[in-house]
């Protein structure tokens, strides 16, 4: 099976990269342009950096202290997409490697002396996850050689003492690697760093331990707390230990974590983390839009785990979190064209911002660049869209289970499904059975769509809740199955608790979340107040726009902003809203998703 991710036991069973084929449309076009855009770009601004260049041993060492992983990620983007540039870039790892397997282009000389910040481990658990990859894409080879030399370093350095990594990702790294291997010391060096985190196995630090998810054991926590990353990566960790091990007391404890995170830590959008100063969640409630960190690589990671958690328990709300993230964020980063990315997905931006020059030193920024200084983000989304497929459709013993309507086709056994939908523009999904065969076919209906009807062959269901629409075989060539997801845009309003947007409202349609974007001479956002008037959908070029009614208030001659209440009634206008993912394309602009009701 080829997928990121595979579980030895639980209700669902991934169908990997061989099993679901994405055709062109919204994510079909999107691995299609990451593997003829993303990956090149990903791999030329490594090579311009100098990045690539540490592993030749040209001096001086150029990058972060973690720029190692940066490669890794890409290596791994590589072996899901079978790139051909793979072979030359894994040589060129392999001849860095040291004799015992250590592997790093920063700390050769002085190993293992700053576990806070060195990041050694995290980027071991990248180097396994590429090889991985490429062990379950393509089998054994001289990538693969290097990650078992590596991993098994980890162990003989690290068994049996009390230390870990300041940034996790190596303990769902080597989860993985015994799913692939079934060598059991990987799965038992995992356990042990998930046990030992927060006992505490790491110095303070002026962020406090929470930052790096230390400062408590993993069975005590009861929310997602300190860097969004780094919580999220941990989270997926333990989801993988638990499953391995049959520990669903720590499988249930990462659940309920989940449950209150996703309940009072997380945007509208998906995204996850709050504080630009240590890339953190915040407090309950605390989701200001214009400060939202919500770092491309949390929602990725947030992506990651939800995909664990449908996998281990088959709960419909796990893939519901999914999509919503990776329409509003995970899609958000990339530029149109591919070539330029966010680091940071706020949902509000009061100052447009100027285009960057080359390489991005700053993490924010109300414009995408083409690179930064930690280029973590475009590496992230090169590894992501190119495993993507992998997260649409699951199987069990009583058939396929479809979780993201994409265009594509989706075999398992004898049964081959062919999907088309023009989704999420329009909500009609239609599943054509292209070779026959037995079992249940269920398709997800999210949370949003009261009012979904399903039918085939000669049964007309009619409405279907939310949750899961089942449609029953056998099935023969030529049968059809028709969801129909109503794709109406409705208005949300934020829980009180959330002072930050408390008196204002939030459009979406469907899975995806809009916002008001003043690029260029438009007026700014800053005077405008939405009417919750029913939107009126505009098409404009296969996108769907909405167009809302509004007031804009002048600022005019006040010399005192604060008073009785008093102001300029505004005059009426229609603020046209543009999905959020698309935001940023036309150049510098603002941008709200939260608008102030007008009274």
């Amino acid at each position: 099976m080829v997928s990121p991710v595979l579980p030895s036991s639980g209700t669902l069973s991934p169908l990997g990269l061989d099993a679901v084929r994405l055709a062109p449309g919204f994510w079909g076009d999107r691995v299609a342009l990451n593997r003829e855009v993303v990956i090149p770009h990903c791999q030329e601004w490594m090579e311009r950096e100098g990045w690539i260049g540490n592993f030749r041993g040209e001096p001086p060492r150029k990058g972060r202290e973690f720029s190692d992983s940066e490669i890794y990620k890409l290596l791994e983007a590589m072996a899901w997409a079978d790139h051909p540039d793979l072979p030359e870039l894994a040589a060129t790892v392999a001849r860095a490697q040291e004799a015992d397997g250590y592997l790093n282009t920063r700390w050769s000389g002085a190993r293992y002396t700053d576990f806070e910040w060195g990041h050694e481990l995290y980027c071991y658990g990248h180097l396994i996850q590429a090889g991985v990859a490429r062990l379950r894409a393509h089998g054994e080879d001289e990538l693969t050689e290097v990650v078992r030399r590596a991993a098994d370093h980890v162990c003989d350095r690290f068994m049996d003492t009390t230390e870990t990594c300041g940034h996790p990702v190596v303990e769902m790294a080597l989860v993985e690697l015994y799913r692939a291997t079934g060598a059991e010391r990987y799965l038992e060096m995992a356990r042990r760093f998930v046990e030992r985190r927060g006992l505490p196995a790491l110095g303070d630090i002026s962020f406090g331990r929470a930052y790096f998810q230390d400062d408590m054991p993993v069975r005590e926590a009861r929310v997602f707390r300190g860097h969004a990353v780094r919580a999220l990566y941990l989270a997926c960790g333990v989801v993988d230990v638990a499953v391995e091990t049959g520990d669903a007391e720590l499988l249930k404890i990462v659940e309920e974590q989940w449950e209150r995170t996703v309940a009072r830590r997380t945007h509208l959008t998906g995204g996850m983390g709050s504080r630009h100063t240590d890339e953190s969640f915040g407090e309950d409630f605390e989701l200001p839009p214009d400060r939202a960190y919500s770092e491309t690589c949390a929602s990725i990671a947030s992506v990651m785990l939800a995909h664990r958690l449908l996998l281990a328990t088959g709960d419909v709300r796990y893939a519901d979190l999914a999509e919503r993230t990776l329409y509003n964020v995970v899609a958000t980063s990339p530029a149109l064209d591919g070539r330029s990315f966010f680091y940071a997905n706020p949902l509000q931006v009061r100052v447009p911002a100027e285009p960057p020059e080359g390489l991005n030193e700053a993490a924010e920024g109300g414009l995408r660049s083409p690179w930064f200084s930690v280029s973590c983000c475009p590496n992230n989304i090169a590894r992501t869209f190119a495993s993507l497929p992998a997260y649409v459709a699951t199987s069990d013993d009583s058939g396929v289970q479809i979780h993201h309507h994409a265009a594509g086709e989706i075999r398992h056994g004898g049964l081959l499904l062919r999907v088309e939908t023009g989704y999420p523009w329009s909500g009609g999904v239609t599943v054509r059975v292209v070779e026959g065969g037995a079992g249940r076919v269920s398709l997800r209906v999210p949370a949003w769509a009261d009012g979904a009807r399903l039918s085939y062959g000669t049964v007309e269901r009619g409405e279907v809740a939310p949750g899961y629409a089942v449609a029953e075989g056998p099935w023969r060539p030529g049968d059809e199955i028709r969801l129909e997801l109503p794709l109406r845009p409705r208005w949300t309003l934020p829980d009180a608790r959330i002072d930050a947007v408390r008196g204002c409202a939030a459009v979406e349609r469907g899975p995806l979340v809009y916002c008001a974007e003043s690029p260029g001479d438009e007026p700014a956002l800053a005077g405008v107040a939405a009417r919750l008037s029913d939107p009126v959908e505009r098409e404009a070029g296969g996108v769907v726009e909405l167009d809302v009614d509004a007031v804009h208030r002048s600022p005019g001659r006040a010399t005192w902003p604060y008073g009785d209440g008093d102001a300029d009634g505004g005059r009426e206008a229609t603020l046209r809203l543009v999905p959020y993912h698309r935001w940023g394309n036309r150049g510098p602009a603002t941008m709200r998703v939260w608008l102030p009701v007008a009274d």
